[in-house]
């Protein structure tokens, strides 16, 4: 999106490279000897996809993560030359072309395999099998998985693919929890092995295990929302971890008036002042990602301090109320940040939310233009 013209408000996503680069550094020093995948799924978590991608591989990634074929072949189109794995596939799946562009596949089912068979693509793609331990979504049961594995290895050897890799994905329910999907994986590859199958990498950690349970690093940690400066874990912030928050949320103030004792505030009036005070109008609301549930509980940074949402947050705006401090039109409000100065964090507004920090920073909306500088945010609030 090209810089605003000034015919819209100026709502803003600070995209901060460096502190990213931190992030991904930080986390593959601390995978090593195991390699970093970094997922940069949901147009990277909502902070834009091709540029985080090329950020990441100069920062220590060896390969990336997407959810699905077009945001790997998107990938391809900018220019990305580094290993890219995709894993959600419908039967429409466009499973020549990913091979043409050499995307690695995870693979759940044996329809899958004949899929990409009957594609027959000039190049065999690199197969990733999944076994489900636990999570319930993708992967191949346990009674399922013997079938998979030699299907795999007859695809294999009649040259249609690659068989690579066998993976899982963590449910986080506990450590106990993971132990017991940790087993279960190293079980499924000895059956595998079993069967014939030889795989050159195993990978099962995200960012919570690959964190905080070092056995699950195996070959390859897939980071994730740890690399975007949120903490997976709610006993541990980013700052904690020696993560730096990633995204600067920011809006203008778009109008300020001075209102009585008494004075309801938006839809229901949910909230009235107290006393004589001034209420700030921003332009963000719940069709951009501002949670509506925080109203009432939520508070953003406006000229070196904070101040509540007042009333519920509607679909384009919302109304904080400053008291007596001196704010004007054009002032920019801080919705979240990374919280050095005072001002929230999206940790914080998860909490706010009743959610998790992941689905703060990924809900942002398209009418929020994403702006990507290599330091921290200049003006925000300085």
């Amino acid at each position: 999106m090209s810089e605003h013209s000034g015919a819209v408000p100026a709502r803003r996503a600070v995209i901060d490279l460096g502190a990213f680069r931190h992030n991904v550094r930080t986390l593959s020093e601390l995978a090593k000897p195991a390699e970093t995948m970094l997922a940069v799924k949901a147009d990277a978590y909502g902070h834009g996809m091709v540029p985080l991608a090329r950020a990441a591989l100069e920062s220590g990634a060896s390969s990336l993560a997407v959810l699905d074929i077009p945001a790997a072949l998107a990938l391809r189109e900018a220019g990305i030359t580094a290993p890219i794995f995709a894993w959600m596939h419908d039967p429409d799946a466009l499973f020549g072309e990913a091979a043409e562009a050499d995307i690695d596949l995870g693979i759940s089912a044996v329809w899958q395999l004949d899929a990409i068979a009957a594609a027959r693509a000039s190049v065999a793609p690199r197969v990733h099998l999944k076994i489900d331990t636990g999570l319930s979504r993708n992967g191949a049961t346990e009674a399922d998985w013997p079938a998979l594995v030699t299907s795999a290895l007859e695809h294999d050897r009649a040259g249609a693919v690659k068989l690579y890799a066998a993976w899982s994905h963590l449910a986080d329910a506990s450590p106990e929890d993971d132990g017991v999907a940790l087993g279960k994986l190293r079980r499924a590859v000895e059956v595998a092995e079993g069967l014939g199958a030889r795989f050159e990498k195993l990978h099962l950690a995200a960012s919570s295990a690959g964190i905080r349970m070092p056995e699950a690093r195996l070959d390859m940690v897939r980071f994730g929302i740890a690399a975007y400066g949120v903490s997976p874990f709610d006993d541990q912030s980013a700052r904690d971890l020696g993560l730096r928050p990633v995204m600067t949320l920011t809006a203008p103030v778009a109008s300020v008036k001075r209102v009585p004792a008494g004075h309801g505030v938006s839809y229901g009036f949910a909230y009235r002042t107290e006393g004589e005070t001034t209420l700030a109008l921003v332009p963000l609301g719940y069709a951009d990602g501002i949670p509506r549930i925080a109203s009432g509980r939520a508070s953003v940074w406006i000229d070196g301090r904070r101040h509540p949402i007042a009333g519920r947050i509607a679909m384009d705006q919302f109304v904080v109320d400053v008291g007596d401090h001196q704010v004007e039109p054009g002032d920019e409000v801080v919705v979240f940040g990374e919280g050095d100065r005072g001002e929230p964090t999206a940790e914080e507004w998860a909490g706010f939310a009743d959610t998790i920090g992941d689905e703060i920073v990924a809900r942002i909306g398209a009418r929020v233009e994403r702006v990507h500088v290599e330091g921290a945010p200049g003006g925000a609030g300085r």
